[in-house]
C-alpha cells in the first residue's frame, strides 16, 4: 500500500494545470483510462478528477461510451459511493470528476495488512451490496467490481468506476462483443460474454469479500486465462474461509445467475450475523486500523491574480505636472492641453506598439509561407513527416485529429505522397508469455516465438525483447503518445528492455524497421522472481504506421 507521503505526487511539467472549472493540486494516480489528479470544488471539497488518456480519447466509440456510461452514473446517490459530479465527454481530452475518497482501496490495505477480521469482511459485504442497491437503482451494472475499486473510508467502503468500465473497454473489451472485466473478479456468464446482469456484480462481490477474508483471489493466480476457465468450469473452494462467511459468500458464487443472492438480502444477512457488533460499531473500528491514517489532503490550488492594466488616460499625473485649477482659469486650459499631450503620447505608443507586433506576425506568416513553397517547389519526401522533422521541430505541430496532437502539416505516405494524418490502431489486451510473441506489422498474438515482440526470462530478471525493433521506457513522461515516442526513439538502441522498471500503466515505445511506431500500455504484470512457467504480461498496444523518419535517426 502507498505510504501517507506517496498518495499525492506533485505535479510534472507534462501534467494539465486546470481541467473544466478545476485547478489541479497533485496526482493521485494512473489506471487504464488516464491519469487521476486532486482537484477541490468551489467550496473547498476535495474532489478526485479522471482525465482520459489520449490513445482512448481520439476513438468516436470510446466517446459514444464514455457518454452515455458517464449520464447513468451521474444518476447515482447513495452513502457508500464515491459520487460522480462532474465531467465532459466532448473535452480535449474527456474527464470526470467524483468526489474524492480518504482511504486506501481494499487491494492496498490487504496488500500491507493481510487478511480482513470477519466483522471487517462481512461489514464489508453490506456497505458494498447497499452501493449496488444504489447503482442497480438507476440501470447501470456496474461490470468491474473488484477490490482496487472498493476504498475504505473511515465511516464504510467507499465503491468506485461504476458504469465506467464499459466505456474504458481497457481490461477485456473488444469491439466484438468480448467481456469487459478483471479476470479474477469476473463472473462465468461475463467470462464466456454472455448477458451481464446486477446479478454479475453479486458474484464479484462474492469474490472480492473472499479476498477481502484471505488475501488473495478466491480462483487463484496466473494468466487470465487460466484463471477465467476454473471460474467457467469449476466450483469455487471456499474451504479456507472462515465458516461464518461460507454460506453467504457460496449464495453470492452460484453458478446460475438466477440463483444468487440479491444486494438487500446480503445486507439483511450481514445485519443479523453481526447482531451486537452492529450496535457497538465492530466493524468499523476493526478496518480503521487496517485503513491506517487518513492523508493530509494538500490546500485548494488559488487562482491567478491577474494583472491590472488601468486603461489610456488615467495614469496618475506625474510629479512636475501643473494641478488643475478651478473652471474658466489659465490653469485649467493648461491642464487640459497637458493632459491631450499625455493622451496623445500614450495613444501614438500604443499604435507604434501594435503596428511593430503587427509587422512580426506578417514577417513570421511570410517567412512560414515561404518554406512552405520551397518545400512544395522541392517535392515530397519519402517517408518524412513534419513531427519527425531531424532539427527537433517535433513539439511545434498544432493538434490534429487522429493521434491526439499530430502534426499539423501534410504527412508523407511510405510511396513519397501525401496522406491523411496518422490513424491509430489499437489493439487491446495483447498477451505475452514465455512460449508466445506478436507482431506488430499485423498485431497478431503468435503462438511462437518469431513475432516482433516475446517476452523472456531467466533466473532473477524477465525482459521484453525484439530482434529487429528498438524500444524505450517513457517515464513520468504523459504528453501525446505518438509524439513523445517519436521524439525518445530518435536515439534508441536497445532490442530489450527489463520488466523489473515497470509496473501496470507503464509505457514503453517500440520502433519497428518498417518506420511503424507502437506504444505499449501495461495492463498486467506476473513476473515473478525467480522465474517460472506462469510469467506473463498484458498490455494494450496502439500502433502507428510509417511514421518514423528513418533518415533523422541515421542521421544523429
Amino acid at each position: 500500500m502507498k505510504s501517507v507521503t506517496e498518495v499525492f505526487q506533485p505535479l510534472q511539467a507534462d501534467d494539465p494545470v486546470q481541467v473544466g472549472d478545476y485547478r489541479l493540486a497533485a496526482r493521485l494516480g494512473a489506471g487504464g483510462m488516464g491519469r487521476v489528479y486532486l482537484s477541490h470544488t468551489r467550496g473547498g471539497r476535495p474532489v478526485a478528477i479522471k482525465v482520459v488518456r489520449p490513445e482512448l480519447a481520439d476513438d468516436p466509440d470510446f466517446r459514444r461510451r464514455f457518454r452515455r456510461e458517464m449520464e447513468a452514473a451521474r444518476r447515482v446517490r447513495g452513502a457508500y459511493t464515491a459520487e460522480l459530479i462532474g465531467g465532459d465527454a466532448e473535452g480535449a481530452p474527456p474527464w470526470l470528476a467524483t468526489l474524492y475518497v480518504p482511504g486506501p482501496s481494499l487491494a492496498e490495505a490487504v496488500a500491507r495488512s493481510g487478511p480482513l477480521p470477519v466483522p471487517a469482511v462481512l461489514w464489508l459485504l453490506a456497505g458494498v451490496a447497499e452501493a449496488l442497491q444504489a447503482i442497480h437503482g438507476v440501470g447501470v451494472v456496474h461490470r468491474d467490481l473488484k477490490p482496487a475499486n472498493v476504498l475504505l473510508a473511515a465511516d464504510g467502503p467507499r465503491v468506485i468506476d461504476f458504469g465506467i468500465s464499459l466505456a474504458s473497454g481497457v481490461s477485456s473489451h473488444t469491439a466484438t462483443g468480448a467481456a469487459v472485466g478483471t479476470p479474477s473478479f469476473m463472473a462465468p456468464e461475463q467470462a464466456s460474454a454472455a448477458e451481464v446482469t446486477q446479478a454479475t456484480d453479486i458474484f464479484a462481490l462474492g469474490q472480492t469479500a473472499a479476498f477481502a477474508a484471505l488475501g488473495r483471489p478466491l480462483y487463484g493466480d496466473g494468466p487470465g486465462v487460466s484463471v477465467l476457465y476454473r471460474i467457467v468450469h469449476s466450483d469455487p473452494d471456499l474451504s479456507q474461509l472462515p465458516e461464518q462467511l461460507r454460506p453467504l459468500i457460496a449464495r453470492c458464487l452460484a453458478a446460475d445467475p438466477a440463483d444468487r443472492i440479491t444486494a438487500a438480502e446480503v445486507v439483511d444477512r450481514c445485519r443479523r450475523l453481526l447482531g451486537a457488533d452492529l450496535e457497538a460499531g465492530v466493524g468499523p473500528a476493526a478496518w480503521r486500523e487496517v485503513k491506517g491514517p487518513d492523508p493530509e489532503i494538500p490546500p485548494p490550488v488559488a487562482e491567478p491574480t491577474p494583472l491590472h492594466v488601468p486603461p489610456l488616460g488615467t495614469w496618475p499625473y506625474p510629479p512636475d505636472a501643473a494641478a488643475p485649477v478651478s473652471a474658466g482659469g489659465a490653469g485649467d486650459d493648461e491642464g487640459r492641453r497637458a493632459r491631450r499631450r499625455r493622451t496623445a503620447l500614450v495613444t501614438t505608443a500604443a499604435v507604434t506598439a501594435g503596428a511593430l507586433v503587427l509587422t512580426g506576425v506578417v514577417m513570421l506568416l511570410g517567412d512560414a509561407f515561404g518554406r512552405l513553397a520551397d518545400r512544395a517547389a522541392q517535392g515530397p519526401s519519402t517517408g518524412a513527416s513534419r513531427s519527425a522533422d531531424p532539427s527537433g521541430s517535433a513539439g511545434a505541430a498544432s493538434p490534429g485529429p487522429g493521434t491526439g496532437n499530430p502534426a499539423s502539416g501534410p504527412t508523407a505516405s511510405a510511396s513519397g505522397g501525401p496522406s491523411a494524418q496518422p490513424t491509430p490502431e489499437p489493439y487491446n489486451g495483447v498477451f505475452l508469455d514465455e512460449k508466445s510473441s506478436v507482431g506488430i506489422r499485423d498485431g497478431e498474438r503468435r503462438t511462437d516465438r518469431r513475432g516482433d515482440l516475446r517476452l523472456v526470462c531467466d533466473p532473477g530478471r524477465c525482459e521484453l525483447e525484439s530482434d529487429s525493433s528498438v524500444m524505450v521506457q517513457l517515464f513520468g513522461q504523459e504528453g501525446n503518445g505518438l509524439d513523445m515516442c517519436r521524439l525518445m526513439l530518435r536515439s534508441a538502441t536497445e532490442h530489450s528492455w527489463p520488466m523489473a522498471a515497470m509496473a501496470a500503466g507503464s509505457r514503453l515505445c517500440v520502433r519497428h524497421p518498417s518506420g511503424d511506431i507502437a506504444l505499449l500500455v501495461v495492463q498486467v504484470k506476473s513476473t515473478y522472481l525467480p522465474a517460472s512457467s506462469s510469467d506473463f504480461v498484458t498490455a494494450d498496444m496502439t500502433v502507428w504506421r510509417n511514421v518514423f523518419d528513418r533518415r533523422s535517426a541515421s542521421s544523429r
